[in-house]
């Protein structure tokens, strides 16, 4: 076992790894032990900041779907020992794990080196941020009310059924009630918090940012963010952004972005077979500059309904509450992330696509936060 992992985890060559898995493939009496190994490995991940969705993203991104169904077996096993005692959010996250992967569906060398190229992906995962307790960890996160799971499950599928919809008019219905219900629960949460005295504080999750048009889907979320009194970092490298801020902002951060970028990809298509019908190609340039403009206006609707919405709450006791959470998620984010820096955004170079996707932002249904009537545009 040392010998096969020695050589094939912590070097780079492609000779340690069959040599590795050639040891491992002659021996099942060692599948246990290459299990609890790698049970480890999964562990130590959490210890770096990752959690369960980050790792199967990661090892999605760089290898493939059979390493992604042995990762979630390796999950699986080693959170299954904490029973229900998990930080937030992990059990959706474990529910949503795809099927692991089944033993003999494949040659014991090909399992093998599979399974060493996984563990060398897991091995080297850097130190995160952490965005949560590490499992087993005592948890001083306050129960949340038992009909929120329903609530939230009444939102996504209200904007499912706006996404699917082929009638503007329904889809802007479906949006503006999913939004009211967001921003009510939202706002309901803040009034609880600072009546009751409530140890609240920010938390933080973390988004898929995946290629390609990253950075214009990093644009969009930072934008989403911003105006649900949220804070996103953006991590390039790893191919995620960490969204800071109060646990019901945060949901509706991640469900308004995920419809957003549906609307966005079904207006993209559209716009490309109308140009098609005209004789023009499909280019990478014409939506790239899609996508950057969408995010663009997107970003200039939503800052126009957070403004319009600060000022309809600039009376009563609102307006304190949400400047003293303001304050708050400045704060957690500046302590998780000291030293940001800004990142340059290649400019959009297809003026159709730039026009498209303006125009696209400009129809996308997008109610305002408090739901007091229709956003201008």
């Amino acid at each position: 076992m040392e010998r096969a992992l020695g050589g094939a985890l912590y070097a780079d060559d492609d000779d340690a790894l069959d040599t590795g898995a050639s040891l491992l493939a002659a021996e099942p009496a060692a599948d246990a032990e290459l299990t609890r190994r790698g049970e480890g490995f999964v562990r130590r991940a959490w210890e770096r900041g990752w959690q369960p969705a980050d790792v199967v993203r990661m090892v999605g991104r760089d290898l493939d779907e059979t390493h992604v169904r042995l990762a979630a077996g390796l999950i699986a096993s080693e959170t299954r020992r904490y029973g229900n005692d998990l930080p937030p959010r992990w059990r959706a996250q474990l529910d949503e794990l795809p099927e692991p992967y089944e033993k003999g569906a494949t040659d014991r060398f090909s399992y093998a080196t599979a399974v060493l190229e996984l563990y060398r992906l897991l091995v080297r995962l850097p130190a995160i941020e952490p965005v949560g307790p590490v499992p087993g960890t005592p948890l001083h996160v306050p129960a949340a009310p038992g009909e929120e799971p329903r609530m939230l499950a009444r939102i996504r599928a209200l904007l499912a059924k706006a996404e699917a919809t082929g009638y503007p008019e329904e889809a802007e219905a479906l949006s503006a009630k999913a939004q009211e219900l967001m921003a009510r629960h939202s706002v309901d949460e803040a009034l609880l918090a600072a009546r009751t005295h409530r140890a609240d504080a920010p938390g933080a999750c973390r988004v898929g940012v995946d290629a390609p048009y990253e950075t214009a889907k990093a644009i969009l979320l930072d934008a989403v963010a911003s105006a649900n009194r949220c804070r996103a970092v953006w991590n390039s490298a790893l191919g995620f952004s960490t969204v800071v801020g109060f646990e019901s902002d945060l949901e509706a951060v991640e469900l308004l972005h995920t419809s957003l970028l549906v609307q966005c990809t079904a207006a993209m298509t559209r716009a490309e077979a109308a140009q098609r019908a005209g004789g023009r190609k499909r280019t990478k340039t014409f939506r790239q500059s899609f996508f950057l403009a969408y995010a663009d206006r997107i970003g200039a609707r939503l800052a126009e309904a957070a403004s319009q919405a600060a000022q309809e709450a600039g009376s009563g006791d609102l307006l304190p509450v949400l400047a003293a959470r303001d304050v708050a998620v400045t704060a957690h984010a500046d302590r998780l992330f000291p030293e940001t820096v800004k990142a340059r955004v290649r400019g959009a170079t297809d003026a159709e696509g730039w026009r498209h996707g303006r125009t696209a932002a400009d129809t996308a249904r997008m109610p305002p936060r408090e739901g007091r009537g229709e956003l201008p545009g």
